[in-house]
């Protein structure tokens, strides 16, 4: 049904389980992240029971976990760096639900269009918020993470609020991988963009603000190749990408957190928080002023929804000032 677990929920990693890249085309296909496993992954989710839907990513989590040695001690760091130590219990069982609701997050993306495609249930707490980002008119700017259920905010927002969503994420290393699962977002009704290293990237971007659309990036983990703004976050040193600030700086966008939760099968929460704006020639310490608020608007939701956040990758070693 589902694939094993990427460094982001749907952004595979860009090294397999031992830390080596795969060189030839055969190891790619067969990689955990590789395409033959998401073309199953699809198959189940697209045209199995809906029973299998539901009921079978908690097992194929658990069994990824357990196959990704690795990955699993990323996820126990991560863990361990939201909330601190806790018993060998209490922290497998942590594992094994960030696993879970991994598999079950993916298995509903990549049934979108299909038979097995149903609307979820969708709880939004501080819509006014959006609603009065969307009333400056020069387009929004959602940061988030990869928390379950973010990629379910854009359809939502798109048929409650007439709102075009751009989902921006890195490139994965299989390009066709990466293929079938943006066929599946975008039948969702949302557009996708990946953006990488290049600055030029992020002119569709900004014309996309400009035609009055949100577009959504993660603020969890700094691209290679990208720069970084110094924050505290999780109580200590570390960063969130310069893109989004800058971006808002340029369109005069307001950028809007929203995190969101799983609660169960095809059910999701999310929570929007007050926007920010920067003008057009910030001081720096306006800029880290809002880039530490956005730090602490994260923080505090990763920390209440630990097993929610599917960041699989490990931590960048040292925090890059800039």
């Amino acid at each position: 049904m589902s694939e094993a677990p990427a460094p982001h929920a749907s952004e595979p990693p860009q090294t397999d389980d031992t830390g080596a890249a795969p060189s030839r085309k055969g190891e790619r296909t067969f990689a955990h992240d590789g395409i033959m496993w998401r073309r199953l992954a699809r198959l189940g989710a697209a045209y199995g029971p809906r029973w299998l839907v539901e009921y079978s990513p908690p097992l194929i989590g658990v069994c990824a976990g357990i196959l990704l040695p690795t990955i699993r001690r990323n996820v126990r760091d991560n863990l361990r760096r939201i909330r601190g130590p806790v018993g060998p219990l209490r922290e497998a069982r942590d594992v094994a639900s960030t696993f879970t609701n991994y598999a079950g997050c993916l298995a509903e993306v990549l049934s979108n269009g299909s038979r097995n495609d149903v609307p979820p249930d969708f709880e939004m707490s501080g819509r006014e918020h959006m609603e009065r980002a969307i009333a400056a008119g020069t387009g929004v700017i959602l940061v988030t993470a990869h928390t379950a259920g973010w990629e379910v905010a854009g359809p939502i927002f798109r048929k409650h609020e007439g709102l075009d969503v751009v989902l921006v994420m890195e490139p994965e290393r299989d390009g066709a991988a990466r293929a079938l699962q943006d066929t599946a977002r975008r039948s969702s009704g949302v557009e996708v963009a990946h953006v990488g290293a290049d600055p030029f990237a992020s002119l569709p971007l900004l014309h996309r603000l400009r035609d009055g659309a949100a577009v959504a990036l993660q603020i969890d983990r700094v691209p290679a190749g990208m720069r970084g703004v110094p924050v505290r976050l999780f109580g200590e040193a570390g960063e969130i990408p310069e893109g989004p600030l800058r971006l808002a700086q340029i369109s005069g966008a307001p950028i809007v957190p929203i995190f969101c939760a799983r609660k169960g099968h095809r059910a999701y929460s999310a929570e929007i928080a007050e926007p920010s704006f920067l003008p057009r020639r910030p001081g720096e310490g306006e800029l880290a002023r809002v880039a530490q608020r956005l730090a602490d608007v994260m923080t505090d939701f990763v920390r209440r929804h630990p097993t929610q956040w599917l960041n699989f990758g490990a931590r960048r070693a040292t925090p890059t000032s800039r």
